[in-house]
């Protein structure tokens, strides 16, 4: 704790060498996080069943095939990939593969991503403040509302985030050594994060150029050459997998969701790319429709707040004021760099997120935790080693007021208890602490350390109680949000109360019909977003979106047991046993039956996969055995938003086969011969 408490102190005390492992109150304190981490995030993590049964199909494919695990196939038979490039697929494709199918070698890697993560913030702030505020940092990363949902859950999110915080940890390691491979290393982190979750990966480079080249050792010349060595190795990381997918014949690959001319790159920038910022619907994928009111207020209100912004306004003051205290410190002191690059990460991330117009999830803004924690600690530890000016003793109580009010107004936004009874503690201990840095110059060693402990506790309770319900609550589907919210009911403060309902149930924990295992569920026919009011998304049919049945937002649906036992039938002798439209729907019945099942038009039954005469050819070859046309499956009949082709199939199915019902499901034998 001297460091912390020493006014003297500009920069990281000198690490004492050890020459061989012994216990310290510092290795203790990190073992306890990580392990409380990890217990947190394992937690009733099966009582999620498959999650986001999108991408656990994928990855209960991959864990059949090797080529639907390197393209990130839907189905083992490999006919369309999800949307996403298959990186986070990849981790769980081989968790499947020898673990088995489960909601725990599903869901498993992510909480070790969450533990990973933690570890990495951690490292980070210990390079330039006392572990003790390094333990803080970590600690309130992973009680981020925002990380507790994301990190039990298996969006490829998680894998991101820890492939990012280690680009941000090896820029801090090449300041800091002056060695080029640090920045080659970051370089191909960003790139592996470019095949997780495509251009959001590169949201921090402009924080990493910036802050290499200006904070760096070395000449100007020798920052530059190692700045385009980590942008060699980012496209190299990245583009082996472009260059394969882009070059090999279609006929020998999967069809590429999300775009519309089987293309990577047309999925890269339009769908996942200039669609997410303006809105743009690309070939009518559905870019559309699924963003609540852009604006520089949006991280800030409705459940995008309660699951991130706990600490922003503190950040965003901490960033100002320290760089105003460092900025006489030396061109490559390490302290200003990481405060920088947290910062700057913050930034960007927050503004893009902000003012994007295209499809926004609540669940996005996990991105921003581990940079708001550090930003927020790394600022306030150099503020309070400059407590011997009143400027910086000021800010400090202004930031912790500041940070009790926001988490007064955050707690009441649910209007229920146990957060209402916490609202006045969290305020009365924040306001008291604010008070004590007013005096921070005056205070002795032990009412310093008391102080900050309790601005520790004051800030880390309410999004802890927030972070408690999220690890007690099961989540499935595609839309999900953390804390108790009600998915598409808080526009601002005093919004509306959870719906939870339900236990685990079902085959591999899969939600029982009608449940959605505790999910926060929104009213119908919401996209599950919000500006002010509750926003009314179109009825869509097989394609997964909410038209009926379980699974959460956009969810498949329980599977009919009747008809996942006649799809199983002699299942071996297909090359899929069922054909449907939309990702959604067939990701729910393959999960079931782990035998392959076409979906028709991907995700949402807009994508070009499959022509009408394909489809003729693999029903006359004996390829598929039924078409499920809808029910029991949560979908519904026809849509306006299939494509043409998925339509005509849809169509020509209805007009030449004969109808059947099996459990609850619409379906067409289609080995029984064209009538």
């Amino acid at each position: 704790m001297t460091t912390l408490l020493d006014p003297q102190a500009t920069s990281r005390p000198t690490p004492v060498p050890q020459r061989s492992w012994r216990p310290t109150p510092e290795r203790a304190s990190l073992i306890i996080l990580l392990a409380l981490t990890g217990l947190a995030y394992l937690w009733t993590l099966s009582e999620s069943g498959f999650a986001n049964q999108y991408y656990s199909a994928a990855a209960q494919a991959g864990g059949e095939s090797w080529e639907a695990w390197v393209f990130g196939a839907l189905d083992a038979s490999g006919s369309i990939t999800v949307d996403k490039p298959p990186a986070s697929l990849w981790v769980m494709g081989l968790s499947v593969r020898i673990f088995g199918l489960s909601s725990w070698s599903i869901l498993a890697p992510q909480a070790l991503m969450g533990v990973g993560t933690v570890w990495l913030v951690f490292a980070m702030v210990k390079k330039v403040a006392p572990w003790q505020a390094a333990i803080v940092a970590g600690a309130l990363t992973a009680l981020t509302p925002a990380a507790a949902l994301m990190f039990r859950f298996n969006n490829p999110d998680a894998l991101l985030l820890l492939l990012l915080v280690g680009a941000g940890f090896s820029t801090l390691k090449a300041i800091e050594t002056g060695r080029g491979r640090w920045m080659v290393l970051a370089g191909v982190l960003l790139g592996f994060g470019f095949l997780t979750k495509m251009l959001q990966a590169f949201l921090i480079v402009p924080a990493i150029a910036v802050v290499y080249l200006v904070t760096g050792k070395g000449s100007f010349g020798r920052r530059l050459t190692h700045g385009v060595a980590c942008v060699a190795a980012m496209v190299a990381s990245a583009g082996w997998y472009v260059a394969i997918v882009e070059f090999l014949p279609e006929s020998a690959r999967p069809y590429i969701d999300g775009s519309t001319g089987n293309s990577l790159l047309e999925l890269t920038l339009g769908y996942n790319g200039v669609g997410r910022l303006n809105g743009g619907d690309f070939g009518g994928l559905g870019n559309a429709g699924f963003s609540s009111a852009a604006g520089i207020l949006r991280l800030f209100q409705g459940v995008s707040g309660g699951m991130v912004s706990w600490l922003l306004p503190a950040a965003l003051l901490a960033l100002v004021a320290g760089l105003v205290a460092l900025r006489k410190a030396p061109r490559t002191d390490l302290t200003r760099a990481a405060l920088m690059l947290s910062g700057a990460t913050m930034l960007v991330t927050g503004l893009v997120f902000s003012f994007m117009a295209g499809i926004y999830h609540d669940y996005y803004v996990v991105a921003l935790a581990p940079w708001i924690a550090i930003t927020a600690v790394v600022g306030t530890v150099i503020l309070w080693r400059d407590r011997d000016n009143l400027v910086s003793r000021i800010t400090l109580a202004v930031a912790m007021a500041g940070s009790g009010v926001w988490g007064w107004v955050l707690l009441g936004q649910s209007g229920e208890q146990p957060y209402d009874a916490l609202r006045w503690p969290v305020l009365i201990i924040a306001l008291g602490v604010a008070a004590g840095f007013v005096f921070a110059d005056r205070l002795t060693r032990r009412a310093a350390v008391t102080v900050l402990a309790a601005a520790a506790v004051a800030v880390g309770v309410g999004p802890a109680a927030y972070a408690i319900q999220t690890i007690g609550t099961a989540h499935t589907g595609s839309i999900v949000t953390a804390g108790p919210y009600q998915s598409g009911g808080m526009g601002g403060p005093g919004g509306g109360r959870v719906a939870q309902m339900g236990g685990p149930g079902g085959r591999n924990g899969t939600p029982p019909a009608g449940q959605m295992l505790g999910t926060q569920v929104p009213g119908p026919q919401t996209d599950g977003q919000t500006d002010g009011q509750t926003r009314q998304m179109p009825r869509r049919g097989n394609g997964g979106m909410p038209a009926g049945g379980a699974g959460g937002p956009m969810g498949g649906g329980q599977v009919d047991a009747e008809l996942a036992a006649a799809v199983s039938t002699n299942a071996a002798k297909y090359t899929w046993v069922a054909a449907a439209i939309g990702s959604q729907t067939a990701a729910g019945l393959q999960l079931e039956t782990e035998e392959p099942v076409m979906a028709i038009g991907g995700f949402n039954g807009t994508s070009n996969s499959i022509t009408l005469e394909q489809f003729q050819q693999y029903v006359a070859d004996g390829e598929i055995h039924y078409f499920i046309s809808g029910g029991g499956m949560g979908g519904r009949g026809g849509s306006s938003d299939e494509t043409s082709s998925a339509s005509e199939i849809r169509a020509w199915v209805e007009e030449n086969f004969t109808q059947t019902t099996i459990g609850d499901a619409t379906v067409y034998d289609l080995t029984e011969g064209a009538s």
